[in-house]
């Protein structure tokens, strides 16, 4: 591992044969309703030995890309993102004894007999990813999750928890731009190989990274939020638990992302008439989930939906087919079909659209210092749009599955699992 000293590599390799521990919706909700500060110092702990087995898996399978690839300038950067993250967390210094002890004794009585709710298989699971370490590490229950009382705790503890948020915010600024450079190392990487396609390995490795991102940018963006609500009460939201809508309102965030993707597509196409977007959905129906990854999956199928009808019919044309949401609730899953009549898609391109890079816009190029999260980046040209909203689907054990009639349309289904009890899907 080059670059970094002799004594931090073998930490990270330390740390990357540990197994890293999977947490369900239902179990963040569960740990973070009314939590005290007593309750936010056993995340705090959870998170200081989470995150560094998570980053040093990543890190760890960077460097063990193949040399045209784990050499580009924006993969380099990408793994000194997680490297200085890893290392900033190692050396972020554990609770002090008097802290652990007042907390000790200030939990209930009786709570480590009482576990959070367990967690289901991840349908996205291709293999359990604990048989592949030898090392054994206390499950979620024993781990992440003791009731505390809300008495008086030492200032010790608060300041602890605002030290350690502010270690967390400032990684996850750090890491804002990783889906971008990354993307742009891939780039890179095609242009250095001279081919237009990523091979199965590289596709499988891009699966695996977002993933892991997307359940480290939960985990932290989960415990700043605790603990920012446990510090402003007089903003409480009854609905939220750290970033995590209890009554998610389908059909509100549904139309906000109609509404986006409209406005964009009138923008970018310069037009006076833009396609209509029917929505078909339980005017009362909610369900567990994070508001934002919802919106970020329709607005991306809806974004699709628009640019294939406008130009099929043309950006000046009088009409446009309009396409239609359908919200379905099952006893299991939500489903939220997108319809569209933009033309279909050929048979023998159906796999090449979730694969990343796969675009028919032109692919930009982005300045090295571009530190915009994924939601904010301009991944039209990157062809990550696909992929990345099956990854969101399948981090809290739903779907997102494409069928499409070559010459008239397709249809996008996205599968929400309202059971919230699937582990995230870790590799």
């Amino acid at each position: 591992m080059s670059g970094i000293s002799r004594e931090l590599a073998s930490k990270i390799a330390h740390f990357a044969r540990f197994p890293q521990t999977g947490v369900s919706l239902r179990q963040m909700v569960e740990f973070g309703q009314n939590p005290s500060q007593g309750t936010l110092l056993r995340g705090a702990q959870f998170l200081h030995d989470e995150l560094p087995i998570r980053l040093a898996h990543r890190v760890v399978e960077l460097d063990s890309l193949p040399e045209s690839l784990n050499q580009m300038p924006s993969v380099l950067r990408v793994k000194r993102m997680y490297i200085d993250s890893f290392n900033e967390l190692i050396h972020f210094p554990k609770a002090s004894e008097r802290i652990r002890e007042a907390v000790k004794e200030a939990t209930v009585s009786g709570a480590r007999d009482r576990h959070l709710p367990g967690s289901q298989h991840n349908p996205a699971f291709q293999e359990s990813p604990r048989n592949s370490s030898s090392h054994w590490i206390p499950s979620i229950q024993h781990r992440y999750h003791y009731e505390v009382m809300p008495t008086e705790l030492p200032v010790e503890v608060s300041e602890y928890n605002r030290s350690f948020v502010q270690t967390l915010e400032k990684i996850k600024r750090r890491h804002d731009p990783v889906v971008t450079a990354l993307a742009q190392g891939i780039v890179e990487y095609k242009q250095r190989t001279k081919t237009q396609k990523i091979d199965n390995h590289v596709q499988h490795f891009l699966d695996r990274f977002y993933l892991s991102r997307i359940g480290i940018r939960m985990l932290i963006g989960q415990q700043i939020e605790l603990n920012q609500h446990q510090q402003q009460k007089q903003r409480q939201q009854n609905d939220y638990v750290g970033v995590i809508c209890t009554h998610t309102r389908v059909k509100e965030v549904v139309q906000e992302a109609i509404d986006n993707a409209r406005f964009i597509c009138g923008d970018y196409y310069m037009l006076m008439n833009v396609p209509e977007i029917e929505l078909h959905c339980p005017r009362e129906l909610e369900f567990m989930y994070v508001p934002s990854h919802l919106h970020h999956m329709v607005f991306e199928l809806l974004k699709n939906s628009l640019r294939a009808v406008v130009e099929l019919c043309g950006d000046e044309a009088d009409h446009y087919p309009t396409i239609k949401v359908v919200v379905a609730e099952g006893n299991e899953d939500i489903t939220i079909k997108v319809s569209d009549e933009g033309g279909g898609i050929p048979r023998s391109a159906m796999e090449q659209v979730w694969t990343y890079m796969y675009t028919t816009a032109q692919t930009p190029m982005l300045d090295p210092e571009f530190d915009k999260s994924d939601f904010k980046a301009p991944l039209a040209g990157f062809g990550y749009g696909l992929p990345l909203s099956r990854l969101y689907a399948r981090y809290f054990g739903g779907d997102l599955k494409l069928i499409s009639m070559e010459g008239y349309g397709t249809d996008a289904y996205l599968h929400l699992s309202r059971l919230s009890d699937n582990e995230e899907p870790l590799a």
